[in-house]
């Protein structure tokens, strides 16, 4: 059972026109990639940006691969996911590093064992 309508919602016809669309394919994931990209502008969590990150990077992929838009809108977009995936990468590494320098400071506080014990 579908709730799109064929006729598009106006305010008089008091139906929530923000809340469900009719797109295409492409168009879609195109609008899917802006709202996941506006939400990791305003992410709280890191943990919450580094799934979006992935994400962004992968609809990013399949939209320069997606039929339909012009060769240079694909081009703009393959450029893109390269600097997504790029910032990805060094994102992975920065936390990476910050855990190993979490764990050093932890050892740091470990206490080396006596040789003998009375």
């Amino acid at each position: 059972m579908s709730h799109a309508n064929d006729t598009p919602d106006t305010p008089a016809s008091g139906a929530h026109c923000d809340e469900e669309y009719s797109l295409p394919c492409a168009e879609a994931l195109l609008a899917g990639t802006l709202a996941l990209m506006t939400g990791y502008v305003q992410a709280c969590c890191d943990s919450h940006r580094d799934a979006m990150g992935r994400k962004i990077t992968a609809n990013l992929q399949m939209l320069a691969d997606a039929e339909g838009f012009t060769p240079h809108f694909r081009t703009v977009v393959w450029s893109l996911q390269g600097r997504w995936a790029q910032q990805g990468a060094g994102q992975g590494a920065d936390a990476a590093n910050a855990a190993l320098s979490a764990a050093e400071q932890r050892r740091a506080l470990w206490l080396t064992a006596p040789e003998t014990v009375q």
